[in-house]
């Protein structure tokens, strides 16, 4: 099919409300569109954030501490509409001027310091607890090489790849050809690295898998996009094998569940205070 060629003007004006899923809340410049302030829970860390696979991360890490017996890591999660703005709230702004989600505040110190960006919260937790990274310098070092991979991999699967195939207003044959080729790629890194080691990064079970099997375990196992069939996921037997595994995690299980609006109502938990939220 023949679609009409898109000349550049020579300065780029924004038209608000250009299409897409996401067109009412996307725009050029950063900063609070509203005032309101956060709620703030009981516990040390209060965490706002929505079950995207970047939202996903940060509670699969917190459930994973807890799970661990690590009772220090008990946190408040409080849903942040993105879909309704809430990013752009001052309260939300302050956190984290970037208005992405995840953002958290840590109270446990006796004052509050904000972490942002979903790779930093991971770092962040992980050596506060020194759980989940490992303690050998070279191991640790390839685990922070992973963690980044997927800091730099994921936006060509979400926001190209995931952007274009599912949630662009029309379906366009070059961007969705350019970045399916970059994703298989990267499953193919992926699946190469996971053909002789367990996890990511050998036997121990870390940050980088939490953060990667958000994004690729979940797109693999068609949790994500709805593209698995597209993908032909079930080629990378090695990422299907890890994503799999790692799925059957309770904490993993539990973590996918905080901060979900949308699915079964049965399986979401769109606040969470404590474990009896689960239930």
């Amino acid at each position: 099919m023949t679609q009409d060629v898109y000349e550049p003007p020579k300065v780029w004006q924004w038209e608000q409300g250009n299409g897409g899923k996401f067109a009412n809340i996307n725009r050029p410049v950063s900063g609070a569109t509203h005032d309101k302030e956060l709620p703030v829970g009981d516990h040390p860390f209060q965490l706002y954030s929505l079950a995207t696979p970047n939202g996903v991360k940060v509670t699969i890490l917190f459930e994973e501490l807890l799970e661990k017996g690590i009772t220090e890591a008990e946190y408040d999660a409080f849903l942040i509409d993105i879909g309704e703005g809430d990013q752009f709230s001052s309260g939300f702004v302050a956190v984290n001027p970037n208005s992405k989600i995840p953002a958290l505040i840590d109270r446990s110190d006796g004052k509050e310091q904000r972490v942002f960006e979903s790779g930093a919260i991971l770092l962040y937790l992980a050596e506060k607890f020194n759980a989940f990274i490992p303690k050998d310098s070279a191991a640790r070092t390839e685990c922070l090489s992973w963690l980044f991979w997927q800091m730099g991999s994921a936006p060509f699967l979400g926001g190209g790849f995931g952007h274009f195939y599912s949630y662009a207003p029309e379906k366009y044959e070059y961007p969705i050809n350019r970045f399916t080729m970059e994703v298989k790629r990267q499953l193919d890194v992926l699946d190469k690295q996971l053909a002789d080691n367990r996890y990511l990064c050998g036997d121990e079970y870390t940050i980088a898998d939490i953060a990667i099997w958000s994004w690729y375990g979940q797109v693999v196992l068609n949790l994500v996009y709805d593209a698995a069939e597209f993908l032909s996921a079930h080629e990378y037997k090695n990422v299907n094998r890890w994503a799999k595994e790692i799925a059957e995690r309770p904490a993993v299980i539990r973590g996918k569940r905080v901060n979900k609006s949308w699915g079964d109502e049965a399986d979401q938990v769109r606040e969470r205070h404590s474990a009896a939220d689960f239930e």
